[in-house]
């Protein structure tokens, strides 16, 4: 069954991300995501608290927060205490940091680091405990009655992957491209696989821009800087691997024709930084077009595998995104799965 989220922008003013997460839930979205970049965007380690107070059902958390800008013990603290407030509804994304890091001067945290840290917050936030800086650790008060927040590891590359494979509940994927999703899954479970865990069990979580309109044209120019933001990811991989590695060319060749980032426009329509990215791109790796061709996509999603398709909701028309899905998407997969 495939479910359904949506990530948030912590833009100011901090009451319209609120807003939004309430709209999603009345919608019948089961998960309300947002960023965690604490120079970009106001701090969300502060807002989404206060969505917590002002929902009652829809899952909260980062996608994706990184181990790397704070403490980590301070981010599964922070985690098993949202748990409480809460009620139960944490989810937790996580990934070795860009925009968070890059933009204060620091480099995403190094894989062994990463998975080491994120190891250590998955115990920790659930209660469990630790051993870290050689010290024995443990949130004694943390209630036991509650579930596991489950950690969800966001990657690309092989070694990222495997980290997840390892570590993780989940891979988070930030593109609906249905081969290069089949290809990050492969990898993330045959590292699960080799760690003696069941791949079967890690959740594919897919996020992208989903603008639902009958002018193509339009929603493509809406959507063409999340393929840019992705460039980030991949310029790393290719810096990392090489141009002739394991890493699908679907995945590579496009950032080919990239000429600069502009961080001040992460995340923003109309950033300069996308010009370079094609239709042909923008259509595999978002989710556009009438409300047919939306399910078309999202039944292709789901038949590969994919658990939860999460909306980036940073293109116009945010309303009428959340109720198109309410009213015509979410059902049908809903009653699909009854």
């Amino acid at each position: 069954m495939l479910s359904f989220g949506v990530t948030v922008l912590p833009d100011p003013p901090y009451q319209r991300m609120i807003e939004l997460m309430q709209l999603a839930e009345q919608h019948g979205f089961e998960y309300a995501w947002t960023y965690d970049s604490h120079i970009l965007w106001e701090e969300s380690y502060a807002t989404l608290p206060l969505a917590a107070a002002q929902t009652s059902k829809i899952k909260l958390g980062h996608f994706v927060t990184n181990p790397g800008i704070r403490d980590p013990t301070i981010t599964a603290s922070w985690y098993a205490t949202m748990q409480d407030i809460s009620d139960g509804r944490m989810v937790m994304g996580i990934g070795r940091g860009d925009s968070s890091r890059r933009v204060v001067g620091l480099k995403p945290v190094k894989v062994a680091e990463f998975e080491s840290r994120c190891a250590m917050i998955k115990e920790l936030m659930n209660g469990r405990a630790v051993d870290w800086n050689e010290k024995g650790l443990e949130l004694k008060w943390v209630r036991e009655e509650l579930p596991d927040i489950p950690m969800w590891i966001a990657g690309y590359g092989p070694k990222a992957l495997a980290v997840a494979g390892r570590v993780a509940d989940g891979v988070i994927i930030q593109l609906a491209d249905p081969v290069i999703i089949q290809w990050i899954m492969d990898t993330a479970r045959r590292a699960a696989e080799e760690a003696g865990r069941d791949p079967g069990e890690l959740k594919c979580i897919v996020g992208a821009p989903s603008h639902i309109s009958d002018d193509i044209a339009d929603a493509r120019e809406q959507s063409r800087w999340f393929p840019a933001m992705v460039s980030n990811h991949v310029m790393d991989l290719i810096e990392r691997y090489g141009e002739d590695s394991e890493i699908p060319k679907d995945l590579t060749e496009f950032v080919k024709a990239r000429k600069f980032y502009d961080y001040k426009d992460h995340s923003r329509v109309g950033a300069a930084h996308g010009e370079f990215v094609t239709d042909e791109i923008v259509d595999r790796f978002c989710v556009l077009g009438t409300i047919d061709e939306a399910k078309k996509k999202l039944k292709e999603l789901e038949s590969i595998g994919v658990d939860q398709f999460n909306i980036y909701l940073m293109t116009h028309g945010q309303e009428e995104t959340l109720k198109a899905y309410g009213d015509d998407i979410i059902p049908e997969f809903s009653s699909v799965a009854a």
